[in-house]
């Protein structure tokens, strides 16, 4: 309940004047500032004044202070700003799955008044080197703030040479989520039959605060908007489903839901560095919005929900006939087995089959009892993005992951500080020396690492993970080290060349010992031979295998400016868009590059020997992906 100023004591804060009163709650977190604005009626005007929020979403340092001028234009206030910077706070990173093979890295970064998911394709380092780009990415999903500070989800997919987007909903996001689930969902109509959804806020100030307050509390994050405004759960929740069910709801609700999108709509979704062009970012936001108000009334309605039951009992039906056709011949073929096993003194039961089948047939029974109680947990199904928090293990910083679920896997933030120097992401090409391809040496393969440290043993271990590779055939799974350096252990090893291409010298500044990837038992399990890395003074990395010469030169880099760069192709089938399930140790991004009339190298970053006139480096044949950079 609001009271006045003088029971609750606030004369003092409401004798300073705004600036003063803006940096006083620079100390607290966003939902202490909202909690304070209703204590009394005079501080929630002070509370709620855009000075306060505004320092508030600065702190949150997820955009800088230049681009919340221009977000504040496209919602109601500098408060609903920060509501939406929260919420979708979390999601803000690195996000992969271990299929494909050579890479499957979902970066989420700021767009504007939205969070854009960007996938970065396999390919060859351009003409134009690293810093300078452009890097290939294709649009994922986007997740976009409302004037109110609400949120909307829009997943992206490609459908027979045209662009499409899905309108779905948000079920929640934890604070410390590190699973991304695309899922299916019940809902509830009411109001004459109008969807419940995250656009459904009423936008007066009670209601913004107390809704702001529990968009930032955990405990309320695994809830989505439907069952809060409905107060009721899914007796059976979409995970519980069989995979071939979830697969066939996602793509049922898919095909209903697509809205084609526009050229005007397939823009860049954030701003480049080069041209930041607000206004016609405004204009795509402003459509994009339209077409998600427009989508949203085609959700399945009861009656195709009816056709969706129909479908998955035929379904049910022919799975049932077959299961009988071969457990009928399971049957015979166990009786002689059974029989013979008899006759030489080892003998079954008969009966072993029939209660197998039994089993089975209960299992299938149970599943398809599961998806019919699911279906009937609401009027209407739609699309929604789960970010949930998983116990999950990893591997030298790469996480184990689920071969089932439409999800991605989120990659531990590393930051470098004293003592974790090289802690983050680098970007590099095998061979040295470093530097832009030319004609005479065509584009080398791209990779991604993530550098992260460990404790093992007593001693202390830097890992090279690798994220992505720009081959058009993998040479080691998804999320192998690389390299593996013990950072108490220097080396004297001189480094194998003088000077790079340009006949430039670089300052050595220190060297490890270590062991980097090589072939093994199978492509599963890489084998290791002995190494170098090299730390330069300009801060280049460069890990040099001791018996083949061969070298992975690498520098930082920062993902969210490369994409900004970068350009834009065209997105995979929806389902696969989200998490590419299927087994592939190719590049399942290669068609881009006839599109795009990028050419594609047949000269690999494996080669047997050394080629000291070009000084490229390699120890296997492979052949190339795809080149970054305009033709």
């Amino acid at each position: 309940m609001v009271s006045d100023s003088n029971s609750c004591g606030s004369k003092l804060l409401l004798a300073l004047p705004d600036d003063i009163f803006a940096v006083v709650t620079r100390s607290l977190r966003p939902k202490d500032v909202s909690n304070l604005s209703v204590c009394c009626r005079n501080l929630y005007v002070h509370a709620s004044s855009d000075k306060v929020w505004l320092t508030q979403c600065e702190l949150l340092r997820v955009i800088p202070h230049k681009d919340l001028i221009e977000w504040r234009k496209g919602v109601d206030s500098y408060k609903a700003l920060c509501r939406f910077l929260v919420y979708v706070q979390p999601l803000i990173g690195i996000w992969v799955h271990q299929n494909p093979e050579l890479g499957n890295v979902v970066y989420v970064m700021p767009g504007f008044i939205s969070l854009v998911g960007c996938r970065i394709i396999p390919q060859e380092l351009g003409p134009l080197g690293i810093e300078e780009g452009p890097i290939l990415w294709s649009p994922v999903f986007e997740i976009l703030g409302n004037v109110d500070g609400s949120s909307s989800f829009i997943f992206h997919g490609r459908e027979r040479d045209n662009n499409y987007m899905y309108p779905g909903s948000i079920k929640g996001i934890d604070r410390n989520c590190n699973v991304l689930l695309l899922e299916v969902e019940p809902r509830t109509q009411r109001n004459g039959g109008k969807l419940v959804h995250s656009k459904s806020f009423v936008s007066t100030p009670n209601h913004v605060d107390k809704e702001f307050s529990r968009k930032i509390c955990p405990s309320e994050s695994r809830v989505s908007v439907s069952q809060r405004f409905q107060g009721s759960k899914p007796s059976v929740p979409f995970s519980r489903l069989s995979f071939c069910d979830r697969k066939k709801l996602l793509e049922i609700v898919t095909r209903q839901i697509r809205v084609k999108v526009p050229q005007s709509g397939d823009r860049l979704c954030f701003p480049c560095l080069e041209t930041e062009d607000f206004n016609k970012l405004s204009e795509r936001r402003v459509r994009l919005m339209q077409m998600y108000d427009n989508g949203l009334s085609t959700d399945p309605t009861q009656s195709d929900l009816g056709e969706i039951r129909k479908l998955f009992d035929n379904s049910q039906h022919h799975r049932d006939v077959h299961r009988m056709q071969s457990s009928k011949k399971k049957t015979l073929a166990g009786y002689f087995r059974d029989s013979f096993k008899h006759i030489i003194g080892n003998s079954s039961s008969i009966n072993g089959s029939h209660e197998h089948s039994k089993s089975s047939s209960s299992s299938e029974n149970i599943k398809h009892a599961q998806f019919q109680e699911f279906l009937r947990s609401g009027d209407t199904i739609g699309l929604t993005l789960h970010a949930s928090t998983a116990r999950l293990s990893s591997y030298r910083a790469w996480p184990n992951m689920h071969d089932s679920r439409f999800a991605l896997y989120k990659l531990p933030k590393q930051e470098p500080f004293t003592g974790q120097e090289h802690a983050g992401l680098w970007a590099g090409t095998f061979g040295w020396p470093p530097g832009k391809p030319s004609a005479d040496k065509p584009g080398k393969a791209l990779f991604f690492l993530l550098l992260s440290y460990e404790e093992s043993q007593g001693q202390r271990l830097l890992i090279g993970t690798k994220i992505l590779e720009g081959t058009h055939y993998v040479l080691h799974p998804n999320g192998s080290a690389m390299f593996i350096v013990n950072i108490n252990v220097p080396s004297d090893e001189s480094f194998p060349w003088d000077c790079d291409g340009d006949s430039h010298f670089h300052d050595l500044k220190e060297v490890f010992s270590g062991e980097g990837i090589a072939n093994g038992y199978g492509f599963r399990y890489p084998g290791s031979k002995p190494g170098s890395l090299f730390v330069f003074e300009n801060g280049m990395l460069v890990f040099t295998w001791k018996e083949s010469r061969a070298a992975l030169t690498l520098q930082r880099v920062n993902l969210q400016d490369l994409l900004k760069k970068g350009e834009r192709v065209p997105p995979l089938p929806p389902i696969a868009n989200f998490a590419y399930l299927t087994k592939s140790y190719s590049n399942v991004y290669a068609g881009f590059s006839n599109a795009l009339n990028h050419t594609s190298s047949s000269r690999g970053f494996f080669e047997e020997g050394v080629q000291e006139m070009s000084a490229v480096i390699a120890t296997r044949k492979s052949v190339s992906g795809i080149r970054i950079g305009r033709i």
